[in-house]
């Protein structure tokens, strides 16, 4: 049985994920792995140049959409012919480092409550990216914006070498180990993009397994290229407006928004 499947979902990234598929070659030479891409409707040459590589690379499966079906979505399509025993989804924009797969399949067999594990995402200048969240919850948003108490809603990373539990870690680096996807099965397909990370370590802790943190994993993360030819950098945020609807529900949804609109007015005043 192949220890690990990596996924990677490509649109318009060709030169991207062609360096990270090239990384993950590099650094896997000690784990019985697989790499499948998932082409989501490219505009560009990508499914060709993936194709060339497929020859020198037997262990790589592509797969092709004729449009772009989203990001869950495009995941699942991976998840669901994949063949290792834990998965690992992995943003196009990324490379890895040696040792990496490794360790976090050392640390998967050591710690059988985990579900998801994430590793320490870098900047190309070696500084920590924050990838860590609290969820986004009522609480947290009046400790935040009524109360003052912190920044609980914005991403962090935790301090120091240990594996940490956390409620959820972002999906550029996200290994699904073999009990999660028992007990909680594939990414919600209702998110076209940004918030199934979150809804998917929210339903793990929900299963009563656990999200980690390795910070001995480290993975050079260009933030945020993999998704800019979606839409202009300043209307991204606009996306993530129907997956907070679907993630919270609209109740919440409108009455965490609430308390983030009236706290940066009443601080404006």
């Amino acid at each position: 049985m192949l220890n690990l499947s990596i996924i990677i979902v490509n649109y318009n990234t060709k030169d991207l994920t062609y360096d990270c598929i090239k990384s993950v070659i590099d650094s896997a030479a000690k784990v019985k792995y697989e790499i499948i891409v998932v082409d989501n409707g490219s505009k560009d040459d990508s499914f060709s140049t993936f194709e060339k590589l497929q020859k020198l690379t037997p262990n790589l499966i592509l797969i092709r959409n004729k449009e772009n079906l989203g990001y869950a979505k495009a995941n699942n399509q991976g998840i669901k012919v994949s063949k290792g025993k834990h998965i690992l989804l992995l943003n196009s924009d990324t490379i890895i480092k040696k040792e990496s797969f490794s360790r976090l399949l050392r640390f998967a067999e050591a710690n059988t409550d985990a579900g998801v594990v994430g590793a320490r995402l870098i900047n190309l200048d070696g500084s920590i990216q924050p990838s860590c969240f609290n969820f986004p919850s009522l609480v947290n948003a009046i400790r935040e914006y009524w109360l003052g108490m912190g920044k609980p809603l914005d991403k962090f990373a935790p301090e120091g070498k240990d594996p940490v539990e956390v409620d959820a870690v972002v999906g550029a680096s996200f290994m699904i180990t073999q009990r999660a996807k028992e007990v909680v099965g594939t990414l919600d397909e209702r998110y076209f993009m940004y918030y199934e990370d979150l809804d998917y370590c929210r339903r793990v802790w929900i299963s009563g397994l656990k999200v980690y943190y390795l910070p001995a994993v480290e993975i050079i993360h260009y933030h945020g290229k993999s998704g800019e030819s979606l839409t202009k950098k300043d209307d991204q945020w606009q996306r993530l407006i129907p997956s907070g609807k679907i993630y919270h529900g609209l109740l919440k949804y409108y009455l965490i928004n609430f308390i983030i609109w009236s706290g940066q007015k009443f601080r404006s005043v």
